[in-house]
């Protein structure tokens, strides 16, 4: 059975719970960006210092650490969903590079611009838009690789990196860029007036899109349900037992959790890894989070609430870059109205006003999603909606 004739209810089942998972994410992040427009008078650092967290900011924090992970390798995954379709290697290879460098050019554009509202920028800041760019453009040699091949250099990449965590280079060697770029998160002089920030350090992730295209033939037509359920179960099991193991021992990639003064404390330090670049551990508990989550939405895709969830997960991009520019409007228009109550920024009081914004904002822009989700589905003859 071909996806020319694959019947549509079959389809769609396959891939409404890749849309809820990307959608639930999408709201995950929204609520990471509310805490960082309206909260940055508490500003966290990566990881986090458990003493002088409060846990409703720890955990809040904590739950935007599946977004990068779950969003490259969905990328990934989604990669081969399109091979499938095409049936070429040439013609991903050829999207996967378009995809990637029109994602860096947003990057540098509006993206950026939605965050600083800087025309010329000063700063730009190179961050999940931009590592999910440079990791298309890698994937789209990396696919040409047996699929064997590509799950041990992915599982490398990831388990490996970490072994590279105290190599650099300075400013006037010749590798200080693309280490910067690759690995170590720095800034990057281009100018007296001009610096580029690395935040997300791309050779990590590189491995997560790999992992992800390779995850593919679990999503094939060719596979049952229930088995790519089992390959979810088992491999998300895996990956969580993995960070249990290392997280226990205080092993490799990551810094020591040790107990405090409460069993919650403990607890925040036990989850306390790091991000930036992500630790083996960190993708270990993400990734394997995520793919048990799959996993449960695949199981529960007739439910009613699924349907908003997939809505969002369509038009990921159009909502990224909507739902920045409402909140740097919505910070312009705080700071007009009240002025600047944190110090240097205007802030709320409680996380709990980060949640309740972050929820209102998600049902304001939701129909706004909804209608250009729909558009995408409806007109797949516009090439350049399918970008978004």
């Amino acid at each position: 059975m071909t996806p020319g004739n694959t019947p549509k209810s079959l389809l769609s089942t396959r891939l409404q719970s890749i849309d809820a998972l990307r959608g639930l994410i999408i709201l995950l992040m929204l609520l990471d960006h509310v805490r960082e427009t309206f909260f940055l008078h508490q500003q966290v650092a990566d990881p986090m210092d458990v003493s002088n967290t409060e846990p409703a900011l720890f955990f809040s924090r904590s739950l935007a650490h599946l977004c990068a992970p779950m969003f490259i390798f969905l990328s990934g995954l989604s990669a081969f969903l399109y091979a499938e379709k095409h049936q070429s290697k040439t013609a991903v290879a050829s999207f996967l590079c378009k995809r990637g460098l029109f994602l860096v050019a947003l990057e540098f554009t509006l993206v950026n611009f939605a965050w600083t509202f800087q025309a010329p920028p000063s700063v730009i800041y190179l961050q999940v838009i931009w590592a999910i760019g440079l990791s298309m453009l890698a994937l789209s040699v990396l696919i040409w690789l047996p699929r064997t091949l590509l799950v041990i250099l992915g599982l490398l990449i990831i388990g490996g990196h970490n072994l590279l965590d105290q190599l650099s280079f300075a400013r006037e060697s010749a590798l200080h860029i693309p280490w910067a770029i690759l690995h170590d998160r720095g800034w990057i002089e281009l100018s007296e007036s001009l610096r580029l920030r690395t935040s997300y350090p791309v050779l990590p992730w590189i491995g997560v899109i790999a992992l992800g295209y390779a995850a593919g033939p679990w999503f094939s037509l060719a596979t049952p349900a229930a088995q790519r359920r089992n390959y979810l179960l088992l491999s998300g099991l895996l990956a969580v037992g993995l960070f249990a193991l290392l997280r226990l021992f205080n092993g490799y990639g990551e810094q020591p959790w040790q107990a405090q003064d409460s069993s919650l404390l403990t607890l925040m330090s036990i989850f306390n890894i790091t991000k930036y670049p992500p630790s083996l551990q960190f993708l270990a508990l993400t990734l394997g989070l995520g793919l048990l989550l799959l996993r449960g939405l695949e199981r529960i895709q007739n439910h009613a609430w699924i349907r908003p969830l997939s809505a969002f997960g369509g038009a990921p991009m159009f909502f990224y870059l909507l739902h920045l520019y409402v909140l740097k409007l919505l910070y312009l228009a705080a700071v007009a109205t009240w002025g600047l109550n944190k110090g240097d920024f205007f802030g709320f009081d409680q996380v709990a006003a980060v949640w309740l914004c972050a929820a209102l904002l998600a049902v304001a822009l939701y129909p706004a999603t909804r209608w250009f989700a729909a558009l995408k589905a409806r007109r797949r003859d516009i090439t350049w909606l399918k970008y978004f």
